[in-house]
């Protein structure tokens, strides 16, 4: 009994071995052939490496040609080309170079191994500030988040104008696809990136091969910071009625109304000078109210009289003369009576003892 687990698996180094002409000695019946235009700031480096593309392309038995008059790059099969998908790949290949991409990283198309993605980020986005910002994103400071996703997928990622060219294995050419499209959709890309790092170390573990890594991968929650903004005009619904709504006046109507309609044309014009002289008088009224405005004197506010502390108080008079008779008893700097009798005893003994 064989695990099904190592039926899936491909081991590590396999190769499927490459196309060669005994695998098709009749060559192909039909001729194919594809074109593409390139912009004109492309011409002075496809003129200076075209000699190469053609030499790179030869070894597939594929003609190119290069119209610097039109803007255009064309590749066609010939009778010698024995492999049917080198078309497919000299395509590929004239498409990455009109796309910016050097020739030395673009002639990599040309391997078994190696495919490509040009993705279209130009309609992803309807403001332009908007889209140039999240472009700016993809590429990081000074190109470093692009750097660790080349790093990540092993692909070789280009950003120009309102496309992003990949080349790289197809499992980085899927993951490539994805963080592109999730960066135009406002989400980050260092999300993703953490993402790849963890399943990259994962992959590493032969016993997690087969387990789900759901329960390792990281979940990120939008946040929602701003709130809505309420418009300013909200359009309240009025309740239905089935009558429609009543037919508004019009000048006659309203002539008619007041009586104007019947006066003469001279009466009108009057009425209409009398109703502007009236506006008038108004108006230079009221410019007069706000000139006068400047030389009315401005309210004083009432002056507020302050409190005298009372610096007088209650005098104790018994108090006062009771302190004069003690006085009067003690002379300054006299001893106490009792201190005096005792000093007088002290001096008696000692004129005994002597």
């Amino acid at each position: 009994t064989v695990d099904e687990s190592e039926l899936l698996t491909v081991p590590d180094g396999w190769k499927e071995p490459a196309f060669t002409r005994e695998d098709n000695p009749k060559g192909l019946l039909e001729e194919s052939s594809f074109a593409t235009l390139f912009p004109k700031y492309r011409e002075a480096y496809l003129k200076e490496c075209w000699p190469l593309v053609q030499k790179a392309l030869g070894e597939h038995y594929v003609n190119a040609a290069l119209d610097l008059i039109e803007g255009s790059m064309t590749v066609t099969t010939t009778k010698k080309t024995f492999d049917p998908y080198a078309i497919i790949r000299a395509r590929d290949l004239i498409k990455l170079l009109a796309r910016s991409v050097p020739f030395e990283q673009a002639v990599r198309i040309l391997q078994d191994d190696v495919a490509c993605d040009i993705i279209k980020i130009g309609s992803l986005v309807r403001k332009r500030e908007t889209f140039i910002k999240r472009r700016a994103r993809l590429l990081g400071p000074k190109g470093s988040t692009l750097k660790a996703l080349e790093l990540l997928t092993n692909c070789y990622i280009m950003v120009q104008g309102n496309t992003v060219s990949a080349l790289g294995p197809f499992s980085g050419l899927k993951e490539v696809r994805k963080v592109v499209l999730d960066t135009m959709k406002n989400i980050h890309p260092i999300y993703n990136i953490k993402t790849l790092m963890i399943k990259r170390e994962l992959a590493k573990d032969p016993e997690l091969r087969t387990q789900s890594w759901e329960r390792f991968l990281p979940k990120f929650k939008r946040k929602n910071l701003k709130k809505r903004k309420e418009p300013k005009k909200k359009n309240t619904k009025k309740e239905y009625t089935p009558f429609p709504p009543p037919q508004p006046e019009s000048q006659i109507d309203k002539e008619l109304e007041s009586g104007e309609y019947f006066l003469k044309e001279r009466q009108k014009k009057r009425k209409k000078m009398e109703e502007i002289k009236a506006k008038q008088a108004d108006a230079i009224k009221k410019r007069q109210e706000e000139r006068n405005k400047a030389f009315i004197p401005p309210k004083e506010k009432p002056a507020v009289k302050t409190k005298k502390v009372s610096t007088e108080k209650k005098i104790d008079i018994e108090a006062i003369k009771e302190k004069v008779k003690n006085a009067k008893k003690k002379k300054l700097g006299a001893l106490p009576e009792e201190e005096v009798k005792l000093k007088m005893a002290a001096d008696e003994k000692k004129k005994k003892k002597k």
